[in-house]
């Protein structure tokens, strides 16, 4: 797992003076109960975690990927998911579509056609863009990769359910939040949307999110 994003005290700092709502999470969730962003620096491990936790619970994607790694004796990378059949693959419990996605990821990682050094020199919407092109992974998944493989210090993954409770939860908000207040606090937390989002999951979640 890496360290704390180099950018998250400065932030944290930004964010408490520009709005009351976000010091008072910010507060709440210090250390040591705050682990902020952490990854494995892996994005093919983490692109498989996020097609395989697509459309279902926590619960249920945790309990798949279990398997899964399992199936892959504890060695996520593409070597060895492009050796697995498609039916080992669905016994794991994934869908037809994301046994699709997760094969597809596997041939273009070892042909080259996908290739993450990229990302590291594109802008953020440059670098959502180019994973989107992938199989199964769509605007969502990709700000996901950004945000934790990443650690990119702007995303506002405004098609989040997460990200939105947590705004209607503590702005006191309809949900779905208007999005024009949406837009209003992206303006806000602007550069550093990345810690915004990760307090208002916290919110609603004690439990620290991973890819």
């Amino acid at each position: 797992m890496n360290k704390m994003p180099k950018y998250w005290t400065k932030a944290k700092k930004y964010l408490s003076k520009k709005d009351k709502v976000m010091s008072i999470l910010i507060e709440k969730y210090k250390s040591p109960s705050e682990t902020v962003l952490t990854s494995r620096k892996d994005i093919f491990f983490s692109l498989c975690k996020s097609i395989i936790g697509q459309q279902i619970s926590v619960a249920a994607a945790n309990s798949v990927f279990l398997k899964f790694e399992k199936r892959c004796k504890n060695r996520i990378n593409a070597k060895v998911v492009s050796k697995l059949s498609f039916t080992q693959l669905k016994e794991c419990g994934l869908s037809k579509q994301k046994v699709k996605g997760i094969q597809s990821l596997a041939k273009q990682t070892l042909d080259k056609s996908f290739n993450p050094n990229l990302i590291s020199k594109m802008s953020d919407e440059e670098a959502i863009i180019y994973l989107s092109k992938l199989r199964q992974i769509g605007r969502w998944s990709a700000e996901m990769i950004l945000l934790f493989t990443y650690n990119r210090s702007n995303i506002w993954p405004v098609q989040d359910i997460g990200l939105l409770r947590g705004i209607s939860k503590n702005y006191k908000k309809k949900y779905l939040p208007p999005e024009t207040f949406v837009k209003l606090l992206n303006k806000r937390f602007t550069p550093y949307c990345s810690v915004a989002t990760w307090y208002l999951w916290r919110s609603i979640d004690p439990e620290p999110i991973q890819y």
